[in-house]
């Protein structure tokens, strides 16, 4: 079978084509080197098919193969999905800790401890008001002094559990947020439906859309800094993802997703905000201790105060932090349990309240908060580790090194002039055969 005289042009034509594309995949990557969320690509070249010559030897009588050029088979992304599937696992981890991390640092900073503004210093300027009056039962001083530092105490507690309650509530309002109607799951989702059914038209006929499918890795990559997430590929170049125990996106729901949906157990930042937004969050189980000690507090104070008289210091039914009141003035605060002037029997069994159960409580308690956020932090600070460490093993793979781009572009270029070479040799070589064949003198 005769070969055409023009089939070196298209041989190195193929050549040309191939490693233009090649070059054009680098500097795509070059672009992109910068880009979150970016998966370097390959141009994957492979021999074409083989045109088969025939008998053209007498001796061996076989035929032979000839070589057609080169062919740009895909332009592949360079990612592992085992990799994706222990980053999304310690993101998840991390969202929680770091969720919980911020939130009890806010618990922290309520109780101002320790600071010369803190409950710890207020009791004691409290109980030392008593001892200076139980030296001086008739001072006015003293007395009004007494009246002073227990408003002011009764303002910190109110102020530590009105700052524990915004801690819980702005919680509950950021899950809220995320998972409400416009919140980041519904935005995301959404994408990720519409990126499903893009993807899918394209693989369909054959194409790679590479910078599509980084931009959906992308989003389930955030979506499990929120909760568990899990990945299936469903074979059609779609994903369905599992979030927080349901099925957020599937090409099979209208619209490609589902939401809103009930989390029971979500894991992750939302988990997070659910914990620390419940009655039995660590926010409000501080509250609840908080209230046990102004109970304490209250019941003790009046029930020494209130002994010989009736009298109560504070009022009888505020013995929570936040409803905690003083009912005295200066004048009807009681210092003797037989009103005689000059005695100090209660002052002193007040002041010695000073070092019993309320102190230890709240000391117990500030103990306990400080334990919690070294604990977390602890948590927060290994689960960034984790992170980091499976982040730059993905980025080994996936990520963008310019100085190996640079010795592609050099390699690529090389094989274009290369074929562009062959190629002018080849149009020479035609143009002697053709314009100057049968002249004499050649």
């Amino acid at each position: 079978m005769p070969i055409s005289s023009f089939m070196g042009l298209q041989t190195s034509l193929r050549g040309l084509i191939a490693h233009q594309q090649a070059l054009n995949t680098t500097g795509h990557n070059l672009a992109n080197a910068n880009t979150v969320g970016f998966s370097r690509q390959e141009a994957v070249l492979a021999a074409m098919p083989a045109l088969t010559l025939p008998v053209n030897s007498g001796t061996t009588g076989y035929g032979a193969q000839l070589g057609t050029g080169v062919d740009v088979l895909q332009i592949r992304r360079i990612r592992d999905s085992f990799l994706d599937i222990q980053y999304r696992a310690e993101s998840m981890q991390l969202g929680n800790a770091a969720t919980k991390s911020q939130s009890l640092e806010q618990a922290e900073l309520a109780f101002a401890e320790p600071s010369v503004n803190g409950i710890n210093q207020l009791l004691g300027r409290f109980w030392s008001a008593w001892s200076d009056l139980a030296q001086a039962p008739e001072s006015d001083p003293a007395r009004t002094n007494v009246v002073r530092m227990a408003n002011t105490l009764a303002s910190a507690f109110q102020t530590v559990y009105d700052q524990l309650t915004t801690v819980a509530t702005q919680a509950t309002d950021e899950y809220n947020s995320i998972t409400g109607p416009a919140g980041d799951v519904e935005v995301w989702a959404r994408e990720l439906a519409q990126l499903n059914d893009t993807i899918s038209h394209a693989v369909a006929v054959g194409q790679s859309p590479n910078d599509l499918m980084d931009r959906r890795d992308f989003l389930i990559d955030r979506l499990s800094e929120l909760a568990q997430v899990s990945v299936r590929d469903l074979g059609t170049g779609a994903l369905r993802v599992d979030f927080g125990g349901v099925t957020l996106v599937d090409p099979a729901a209208a619209g490609g997703y589902t939401w809103p949906q009930t989390l029971t157990s979500p894991g992750g930042k939302l988990g997070a905000l659910q914990d620390l937004g419940s009655p039995t969050g660590p926010a409000l189980t501080y509250r609840a201790r908080l209230d046990a000690i102004v109970a304490d507090f209250v019941t003790r104070v009046n029930g020494i105060h209130a002994a010989p008289t009736g009298v109560n210091f504070f009022d009888p039914a505020g013995t929570t932090a936040d409803r905690i009141a003083v009912v005295v003035t200066a004048r009807t605060v009681v210092t003797s349990s037989d009103g005689t002037s000059g005695r100090n029997d209660v002052a002193n069994a007040i002041a010695q309240l000073r070092g019993g159960s309320i102190d230890r409580s709240y000391s117990s308690l500030v103990g306990e908060v400080g334990s919690d956020v070294k604990g977390i932090r602890n948590s927060e600070a290994v689960q960034q580790a984790l992170v980091d460490a499976i982040e730059d093993r993905r980025q080994s793979v996936q990520g963008v090194s310019p100085d190996e781009e640079m010795t592609n572009l050099i390699r690529f270029q090389r094989g274009y002039q290369a074929s562009a070479r062959t190629m002018t040799t080849l149009d020479d070589m035609l143009d002697t055969l053709i314009n100057r064949t049968g002249k004499v003198g050649l």
